[in-house]
């Protein structure tokens, strides 16, 4: 029997265009002669849906649409389609009124419905809020052949791989006792660092603990903060790997599953074949490196966000600094050079070298640039506040009303032309709020919010090491086909080689008020993934005192976090979904904040 994946990019809540999509796959399944076809989660409203599961119309309109897209599919085809079911029972026994679902469609209707039996509520998720658990796993027969059906959290409760268990249920031992002959995950898992390699282990020693196939089917695409990287694959029941779809982008993955001795292959779609791809290959390759990753995730993040959100345009202010210059190469290859707009904002404090280097960026990535000079506006503002802030010293406020000028003109210039604005502060700002509210903390988007400011130097000198190795375009991460002809670099290399500063004042660089940057990182990568206290930060080499400042900046920059806007998240724990701090609370398990 044949079966295939598709790996689909849904927009949450356009149901007719997502049925569409599915649409399309299930004919290319067909073609292929699939006689089964996976659809990621929720794969008929997009993931998450959150609170829009909460109106009436919305559901209703959601059933109304798989009716319909069941009559519309091959009629020979069963479809996996992820859905969010009512709940009957919830109005006589309580309960929440809806089911994570799958609904198996075949010959013209719904002829089963597998509901998800775990509900995660850790970092992004909060399913619990929405769902109520299904009672049972199940499983569905097609051509003979049993198939144990799980929705993407059914999967993670391996007491054995993670060395205890975390529900009390393991859907997995209840199909195996019904007697499977494979398994399929449907997931909308989101993209983080390195979890691809976590999700092909707990796959892989799964599929070897139960002697079964593991067929693994994820969303792709940006959602608002989320990225979804797809890589869905199959495993045969030895562990091995049979095939893995692309990195980042749509496809579809065709298997052929033996009953008899229950083997798995990976077979050519048709859609391949028949299109410009010039090699398959049954187990796509990764993206090279960490930086390449967070590269592709960040194109797709951006490019999806402008497309999903209705916009054509972006627009962002140009420092010469190496953030901003990041975003603008993202911006490029995600909306094409010739839709993105940047704004030079020199101010009196603006070095010579910055302009230079945010010209040159501009002109070798081909976007159109304006410059508007601050320093009229900023004596105007001396001027009005000069009666009230008369007596005192020169400092942060007046520093910061530059940054919030820059932040003014831009909103101006996205209201005016209707651009996206993207800011481009990293995820090192971010934590100990050396960022300006209201200034350059403005946008629509936060495109590197979640890369700290060591990665964002990686990731710029691999751009520019792709492009002098004359990498184009491959099957693990966008090229470099939005530059134009003749480019010879990316980013400027002075922009690599000087000190980073905001220039808010004469020779101002970060490090007079921070840590040097890769021990900034640390301490922030210790504090904020591994939740390790002062102390045992202070024990792995770093100065006590430097650590205290650090966690004293990040617990008191929480009321700025709130305000960002949403931030495109590439690492296990980012300042957007899934982190809940407090804004008003005593930290007990650090010394008090010093004023400084």
């Amino acid at each position: 029997m044949k079966i295939a994946i598709a790996q689909l990019n849904p927009t949450i809540g356009d149901l007719a265009n997502n049925a569409q999509h599915i649409k399309r796959a299930a004919q290319h399944a067909a073609d292929c002669g699939a006689r089964l076809l996976l659809t990621p989660e929720l794969s008929l409203c997009g993931y998450p849906p959150r609170d829009l599961l909460l109106q009436p119309r919305f559901i209703k309109t959601m059933l109304a649409t798989l009716d319909q897209l069941a009559r519309e599919l091959p009629q020979e085809l069963g479809v996996l389609v992820g859905i969010a079911t009512p709940n009957l029972r919830s109005l006589t026994t309580g309960g929440k009124a809806l089911f994570n679902s799958t609904a198996f469609l075949q010959a013209g209707r719904i002829q089963h419905l597998f509901h998800k039996r775990l509900l995660p509520t850790y970092d992004v998720f909060d399913e619990v809020r929405y769902f109520e658990p299904g009672e049972r796993s199940d499983c569905l027969i097609v051509d003979g052949i049993k198939v144990g059906v799980t929705i993407c959290e059914d999967l993670w409760n391996d007491e054995q791989f993670w060395g205890k268990r975390s529900y009390r249920i393991n859907p997995l031992d209840e199909l195996v006792e019904q007697g499977v002959d494979l398994i399929v995950n449907l997931s909308a898992s989101p993209y983080s660092l390195n979890k691809q390699a976590l999700r092909e282990a707990i796959l892989q020693h799964a599929a070897t603990r139960y002697q079964l196939p593991m067929l693994y089917a994820n969303q792709v695409g940006g959602n608002d903060d989320l990225i979804f990287d797809g890589r869905s694959v199959g495993f045969d029941r030895t562990g091995k790997l049979i095939c893995r779809s692309r990195a980042f982008m749509t496809d579809l993955l065709c298997v052929e599953f033996e009953e008899t001795t229950r083997d798995l292959t990976a077979t050519m779609p048709i859609t391949t074949a028949s299109s410009s791809v010039s090699s398959w290959a049954a187990i796509a390759p990764q993206p090279d490196g960490e930086a390449a990753e967070i590269w592709a995730a960040l194109v797709l993040g951006v490019r999806d966000y402008v497309r999903k959100c209705g916009f054509h345009k972006v627009v962002l202010g140009l420092s010469g600094g190496i953030d901003s210059s990041l975003v603008a190469t993202i911006a490029a290859a995600a909306v094409g050079s010739e839709n993105v707009l940047g704004i030079l904002m020199p101010s009196p404090y603006s070095s010579n070298h910055s302009i230079d280097d945010a010209l040159k960026l501009a002109h070798n990535l081909g976007i159109q640039t304006q410059t508007l000079p601050i320093g009229n506006l900023m004596n105007t503002f001396d001027q009005t506040l000069a009666p009230l802030f008369s007596g005192t010293e020169f400092g942060i406020a007046e520093e910061n009303l530059q940054s919030r000028i820059r932040g003014s003109l831009l909103m101006a210039i996205s209201n005016k032309f209707g651009h996206l604005l993207i800011s481009t502060g990293n995820k090192s700002e971010m934590a100990v709020g050396y960022c300006t509210l209201y200034g350059d903390m403005n946008g629509g988007l936060a495109a590197i919010a979640d890369v700290p400011k060591t990665k964002v130097y990686a990731v710029c000198q691999w751009l520019n090491s792709n492009l002098s190795n004359s990498r184009t375009l491959t099957e693990t991460s966008p090229g470099f086909e939005f530059l134009p002809a003749g480019t010879t670099e990316i980013i400027p290399q002075n922009v690599l080689l000087k000190p980073p500063s905001a220039e808010l004042k004469p020779g101002q660089t970060d490090q007079d008020a921070l840590p040097p940057y890769d021990l900034l990182d640390d301490i922030l990568d210790r504090l904020i993934h591994q939740h390790q206290s002062l102390e045992e930060i202070a024990a792995s080499g770093h100065n006590p005192t430097v650590v205290n400042q650090v966690i004293c900046l990040v617990y008191r920059a929480e009321f700025k976090r709130k305000q960002a806007p949403p931030g495109l998240k590439v690492t296990d724990r980012a300042f957007g979904t899934g982190w809940r701090m407090p804004i008003a609370a005593k930290n007990t398990s650090t010394p008090p904040p010093k004023e400084t």
